[in-house]
């Protein structure tokens, strides 16, 4: 067994601790039979802290970070630590980075950009086809999405990233094996397929939880050169992944379909608070100093939308839906 894996899980699971402090731990221990001698208190002394588990066992950690080994051997889950040279550089850079990435398929070419594509759950067919447009442009320009896998919005910038050969990335509320929501287990699949990956910073057997899914938009955002708001409405999770691109430095957009919405409360304010507005990819590659031709310009159609029964044909073709 993979004992400097095995010791990574070990600290991982240690309960009460957080990303920072599991780092500190990984920095100092070298191997894992450090672990094994004044278990709890040695971790103590480096924490600063007690543990509020007074009962922490090695023993225990050691059955389950096993247990976890062998589960991801069987489920084909892949593993880094914050220490490891293949950990994704940027998010070396935030504040609270994730002490371990469990991933399912092939991890970002750290020397390639991503760009963070996110948005409501409940989209207008306007938003959801800007989303799969803006997913394949950035393809068609080399670039990787990366987004949450929910419903909606984030699933149409994948397909859409996915339609143009691009290796999209989804970040989950849950561990790589427990795909949520499961409506979109086939596009997960898809995305493993296509060269993409899932990655997850909660280990093997960690189903989704409403808490898991604001922090896990910190990895989203900070995966990414930028991030695009898409459509969000006042109370939508993906005003949490504006603020923390606005946080980590990060570039942010947000979308003309996302501004114009009846849904779009979020959005405008955003805008309202100085995010550029775009209306397709090419103004963000662009400000990248990716020069695309921009046919929108050229057609003089930049600012009038699809007649209804065109943009339902059109969402209906990118959903591979026949109507």
């Amino acid at each position: 067994m993979d004992e400097l894996l095995l010791r990574d899980l070990i600290i991982r699971r240690i309960p009460g601790t957080n990303s920072r402090e599991q780092i500190l731990l990984y920095k100092t221990f070298d191997k894992e039979e450090g672990l094994s001698i004044f278990f709890k208190e040695a971790v103590e002394g480096i924490l600063g802290r007690k543990l509020s588990q007074v009962s922490v066992s090695i023993e225990d950690l050691r059955e389950q970070a096993e247990k976890d080994i062998r589960t991801m051997e069987i489920r084909g889950i892949g593993c880094v630590s914050f220490v490891s040279s293949q950990y994704p550089p940027l998010l070396r850079e935030l504040y609270d980075p994730p002490a371990l990435i469990f991933y399912r398929g092939i991890l970002p070419n750290p020397e390639q950009p991503l760009a963070a594509v996110v948005g409501t759950r409940r989209p207008t067919a306007a938003a959801a086809s800007q989303a799969y447009d803006i997913g394949k442009a950035l393809a068609d320009a080399g670039i990787p999405v990366v987004s949450g896998l929910a419903l909606g919005i984030d699933a149409m910038a994948h397909r859409g990233n996915l339609e143009g050969g691009a290796p999209t990335v989804a970040v989950l509320g849950s561990s790589p094996d427990e795909v949520y929501p499961g409506a979109n287990r086939v596009l997960a699949r898809r995305i493993m397929d296509r060269g993409g990956v899932i990655l997850s910073e909660y280990p093997p057997g960690t189903g989704p939880r409403k808490w898991n899914f604001p922090a896990r938009n910190r990895i989203i955002s900070g995966l990414a050169r930028g991030t695009v708001i898409v459509e969000a409405p006042a109370s939508s999770g993906a005003l949490i992944t504006a603020r923390f691109a606005l946080e980590q430095g990060r570039d942010l957009w947000v979308t003309s379909s996302g501004v114009n919405s009846v849904r779009g409360e979020g959005t405008r304010k955003l805008a309202e608070e100085g995010a550029r507005v775009i209306f397709e990819a090419a103004e963000l590659l662009g400000e990248w100093g990716i020069v695309v031709e921009n046919t929108s310009e050229k057609t003089g159609f930049r600012d009038r939308p699809l007649p209804g029964a065109m943009l339902a044909s059109s969402l209906a073709r990118k959903l591979n839906i026949d109507l």
